[in-house]
């Protein structure tokens, strides 16, 4: 089966200060790209890794639009995705509910444009949407998102040293209180609306919480992914809902908060992941 991975993690950002840096985010794309060769039958050749700098928007776009096309032309069967990075939140532009906000991912260039992120330097969930929307039928996509969707779940033990949430509030304090009180957007909206195929969908905490970068078994790393490469790596042959089952039994025995999400049909979620 032909295969094409993009792994996406970003440490550090063009424009912000070194204070909102993460450092567990590269160590999730090199980990997943590892355990795809390992363990998934991908070759180095089919695998893109994009870390810190070479993760602007327009190359993780321009790397997933190829990848759809090449899915469309019937070149690839089997599409992973994965991104760790901050969340963050931008002001809904498509007008898909009134004081809606729209998740948003950062890639290395975010910057900001006014009390806001500008949207030209994160990827919003209506792209991934849109991005998504494209898949053919009969292509299997994984996607596995590390990155925080809201700041309202914060804890202190998100605060704890060798922690921090993977969260980006609005860029100034204007932004932030014309924020703070909107309704986020759950993750399964990327999925839930799309009509025939769906993308299979592993992020690593619900909509309203932080997703830790944690110093974990000596270096960093997200929690969540931590976890999840813990998880398959130890039996390969469990359906995604019981990995999910192994994950959250992990990060509740670390002291995470965060609970992972799957979202997927049901014929998915009882199959093993990449399959």
């Amino acid at each position: 089966m032909s295969k094409a991975a993009l792994c996406v993690g970003i440490n550090e950002f063009e424009h912000l200060p070194k204070s909102s840096w993460l450092q567990g985010c590269v160590n999730d794309a090199r980990d997943l790209a590892a355990l795809l060769q390992t363990g998934y039958g991908f070759a180095e050749s089919d695998i893109s890794l994009l870390l810190d700098s070479q993760a602007t928007k327009s190359q993780v776009m321009a790397q997933l639009d190829s990848m759809m096309d090449r899915a469309a032309a019937g070149e690839l069967r089997h599409i992973v995705f994965t991104f760790s990075s901050h969340g963050t939140q931008i002001p809904d532009t498509s007008n898909d509910e009134a004081d809606r906000l729209d998740e948003a991912f950062a890639c290395f260039d975010i910057n900001n444009t006014g009390d806001s992120w500008d949207p030209a330097t994160v990827i919003s969930d209506d792209e991934l949407f849109t991005l998504f929307a494209r898949l053919p039928d009969g292509v299997l996509m994984d996607v596995v998102l590390d990155t925080c969707h809201s700041g309202t779940g914060l804890k202190s033990l998100d605060l704890l040293p060798g922690r921090r949430p993977r969260f980006l509030p609005a860029p100034t304090p204007r932004g932030v209180a014309a924020t703070e009180f909107s309704d986020t957007r759950a993750l399964r909206d990327l999925v839930k609306a799309g009509r025939g195929v769906k993308p299979v969908l592993l992020a690593a905490c619900r909509a309203d919480q932080t997703a830790a970068d944690a110093f974990l078994d000596g270096r960093y790393n997200g929690a969540f992914t931590y976890n999840f490469i813990k998880a398959v790596t130890g039996d390969g042959a469990l359906g995604r809902a019981d990995i999910l089952k192994l994950v959250s039994k992990g990060l509740r025995a670390g002291g995470f908060d965060q609970v992972a999400q799957l979202e997927g049909s049901t014929p998915a979620r009882k199959a093993p992941w990449g399959s």
